[in-house]
């Protein structure tokens, strides 16, 4: 498995205006966050709060730096651009996951000790998050060994 590194260097591929647009997506998100709470309660703004706030904007950016990086390249760079926005999103839907272990740990241990509770929800929100990201690795690989076998099969037909 491929270990997860910061690196600062993909800060200088963003344009300002991008960051700008980041920024303000999740401040509105965290503001509609804060006024679902006080009309309905923190139980029900907490889980607005949840929401990955910059998503919409980092998919469309994510996708704009591939399609750019190709072209500077000289390749068209969609498919590229799209398969990049595609896995920033099965990570969202995934952390996601984890994001739900944590809330659920934090609100049924909460009570006893704040301190307990963060640390233990922060090792669920860990554990369910890295095992989802291996189950998905593991369907994938699975899958691709089957569209594998699949192809060579029908190639033999083929050859026939």
């Amino acid at each position: 498995m491929t270990p997860i590194h910061f690196s600062p260097s993909s800060l200088k591929e963003g344009r300002w205006y991008e960051y700008l647009i980041r920024f303000a997506l999740g401040g509105a998100a965290t503001i509609f966050a804060g006024l679902v709470s006080s009309r309905y309660g923190a139980s029900i703004g907490g889980l607005f709060l949840a929401l990955p706030a910059i998503f919409c904007a980092s998919a469309t950016l994510i996708e704009k730096h591939e399609i750019r990086r190709k072209r500077e390249a000289g390749l068209a760079g969609e498919r590229r651009g799209q398969m990049a926005a595609a896995v920033d999103s099965a990570g969202a839907a995934l952390g996601a996951l984890g994001m739900l272990a944590f809330a659920m740990v934090f609100s049924l241990t909460a009570e006893t000790s704040i301190a307990a509770a963060f640390i233990g929800a922060s090792l669920a929100w860990r554990v369910i998050s890295m095992m989802a990201w291996c189950v998905r690795r593991k369907t994938r690989s699975v899958r691709r060994g089957r569209m594998e076998q699949k192809g060579s099969g029908s190639a033999i037909v083929r050859s026939r």
